[in-house]
């Protein structure tokens, strides 16, 4: 059904009268009589009473008023939120990323695009960088913000930040005192360590096999903050990303000499994926860093 006669229809209903709905709506009298005939016909009844006085509507008139004034509200709405995200000025972005990102990459980054676009919500999942590229790669997230190297295959990933990985100790804990410590001092000691299996733990690990330390993980847990408060109660050590413990005092950070421990975020797209304009421009404001 054309929707215009439904609005021809709530026009005159409106102004009581052919004349001067035809007026509202830029049509001659006879055209828009022809979309109440129309109209009409479609639905095999008489939904207007003319006389001398204007125009009203009949009792079947009433109840398809009642229901055009929905289904042309809903249409416009419809149409509404369509044309938002073709434009950078609405829509929602699906992304995702890990423990790290979720918590201190993507608010400050969500707030800043807010400010000039804040008619776009986000949509934000937590998981493994694993996961993340999964649903990416399923199209069940649009954008994930992954640990570099990812396995999931048919995405396009740019480079984000590099996130340091340093150690951390009590404040009451020896190591917290010394200037520089040599990663050897730290074989055997015991440490609250990431899930195993997740990409951050992976990079810990290989790079302390590397540098022929071997740790003692007494505990696993998964958020920054949850390893933050167990090392500044238990006293064990941990690594954790640099940008997790900026800003708290609950722990220091530990110079260690001898090993390096870095990892590469990078933002993971679908390939051959079109995004939407507000999509594309938060991608961008992401990895502009790297331009």
């Amino acid at each position: 059904m054309d929707l215009n006669l439904l609005r021809s229809l709530l026009i005159v209903a409106d102004a009581g009268a052919i004349t001067e709905a035809a007026e509202r709506l830029g049509l001659t009298q006879p055209a828009l009589t022809r979309r109440i005939q129309q109209l009409e016909q479609e639905f095999g009844a008489q939904l207007l009473r003319r006389s001398r006085k204007g125009a009203t509507l009949t009792e079947l008139g009433y109840v398809v008023e009642r229901e055009a004034r929905v289904l042309v509200d809903r249409y416009d709405s419809l149409k509404s939120k369509v044309a938002s995200h073709r434009s950078a000025e609405g829509g929602t972005i699906r992304i995702g990323g890990g423990a790290t990102a979720v918590s201190f990459v993507l608010p400050d980054a969500i707030a800043r695009f807010q400010r000039n676009f804040p008619g776009v919500h986000f949509h934000v999942k937590e998981a493994s960088s694993s996961d993340i590229a999964s649903d990416v790669a399923n199209g069940r997230l649009e954008l994930g913000l992954v640990t570099q190297p990812v396995r999931a295959t048919g995405l396009e990933i740019s480079p984000m930040v590099d996130d340091h990985i340093v150690l951390i100790a009590s404040s009451d804990n020896p190591l917290a005192r010394a200037k520089t410590v040599p990663v050897s001092a730290l074989d055997g000691l015991n440490f609250v360590g990431f899930e195993g299996g997740s990409a951050i733990r992976q990079i810990v690990d290989a790079s302390l096999r590397a540098a022929g330390i071997e740790i003692n993980v007494v505990m696993e847990l998964r958020s920054i903050p949850a390893i933050v408060r167990m090392v500044a109660s238990t006293g064990n050590l941990a690594f954790v990303s640099q940008m997790g413990i900026q800003g708290q005092a609950l722990v220091k950070q530990v110079e260690i000499s001898g090993v390096s421990i870095t990892r590469r975020l990078g933002l993971a797209r679908r390939k051959g994926q079109s995004m939407s304009p507000a999509t594309q421009a938060f991608a961008e404001q992401l990895t502009s860093p790297f331009d």
